[in-house]
């Protein structure tokens, strides 16, 4: 006998027996399954769109990405081909108005003047003593934020790294100003030990710091990711094979993570060479770099042809650097695919 009070069951005998599970955010179960989210039916339906797309222009797609990168490439060689121009053009400081007939004037005053190869030679060195030091500071860095088996060591790392982009480089060394003056921390300190004081501002050595100290977090970031990509299995196979800790990093490490030194070395070099704010700041007029060279022609002088012809000069020369660092190294190094 049945009793007529009884309330059909589930399937499950665990409740009662219910229509589709319904959510607000997840909508109708499919087949008496989970529920299936929302969100993955918008993603159903933009992919279902997708379908409309025509097959003739699915070859435009890559070059509608590329578009961005395309148009600042443009706008880059407009501009060197307008500095080109007026490099060709010699200022007439009668009327302040470039000549309309071209000639190798400016090149001829910047490569004949000293204190261009002055400015030069003190931008060069600059730009292999800072590239040398951050490489040097920045491989153990970023070797021990991404070996670190403390998530505390890492947050602080990382916070480390990141907290200098919050603040300006022209704050930056408009702070190192106040540290390093003659009656700053630095020489306080200093004193305190009967050592001081010191003239540390407009000193080369003071620009190169504030460069390193600027420099330093991009070659971070770059090494960072090569470093990552490296297993620590393969670290410890070298060292199951008999190789010490530092044989391991100077011969297998250091080898696999050259694309990242290769592009930590690139940025550090060119950023370098095409300073402007440091060496203005902490070098006090007496320092300066080509950058610097560039603005008085361009601002003190008002000669553009000259500047210009500087500027192209500039460019030059940290387009050689970089042939010279990827001459030296290979471009295969780079990880470039179908480099030899």
């Amino acid at each position: 006998m049945t009793d007529p009070d009884a309330r059909p069951q589930s399937g499950s005998g665990l409740g009662p027996a219910t229509g589709p599970e319904t959510s607000p955010e997840t909508g109708p179960a499919r087949g008496g399954g989970p529920a299936y989210p929302l969100s993955w039916r918008l993603l159903d339906a933009i992919e279902g769109l997708a379908a409309l797309w025509p097959a003739r222009a699915s070859g435009a797609v890559k070059w509608a990405l590329l578009a961005p990168a395309l148009a600042l490439v443009a706008l880059l060689l407009w501009g060197l081909g307008v500095m080109a121009d007026a490099s060709l053009r010699e200022m007439d400081f009668r009327t302040y108005r470039l000549s309309e007939d071209w000639s190798l004037a400016n090149y001829a005053r910047a490569l004949g003047s000293g204190a261009f190869w002055a400015t030069a030679r003190r931008s060069l060195l600059a730009a292999a003593v800072v590239t040398i030091i951050c490489l040097a500071l920045a491989f153990p860095y970023a070797y021990a934020m991404t070996r670190t088996r403390s998530a505390r060591l890492r947050k602080l790392l990382l916070v480390g790294l990141f907290l200098p982009f919050f603040i300006g480089q022209v704050v930056r060394a408009y702070g190192w100003l106040i540290v390093l003056g003659q009656e700053g921390l630095a020489n306080e300190a200093l004193g305190a030990l009967g050592l001081g004081p010191w003239r540390m501002l407009f000193q080369y050595p003071t620009v190169l710091f504030g460069l390193v100290q600027y420099m330093l977090p991009f070659a971070v970031l770059m090494l960072a990711p090569a470093l990552a990509a490296i297993p620590e299995e393969v670290e410890r196979a070298a060292e199951s094979c008999g190789a010490s800790w530092p044989r391991a990093l100077l011969h297998v490490v250091i080898p696999m993570a050259l694309p990242g030194l290769i592009a930590a070395a690139l940025v550090v070099a060119t950023l370098t060479l095409t300073d402007f704010a440091t060496p203005a700041i902490l070098g006090g007029g007496t320092n300066d770099f080509l950058a610097n060279l560039v603005y008085d022609q361009f601002f003190r002088t008002s000669d553009a042809g000259l500047g210009s012809a500087i500027t192209l000069l500039l460019t030059l020369a940290g387009t050689t650097v970089a042939g010279v660092l990827l001459a030296a190294a290979g471009v295969a190094a780079l990880g470039v695919r179908g480099a030899r």
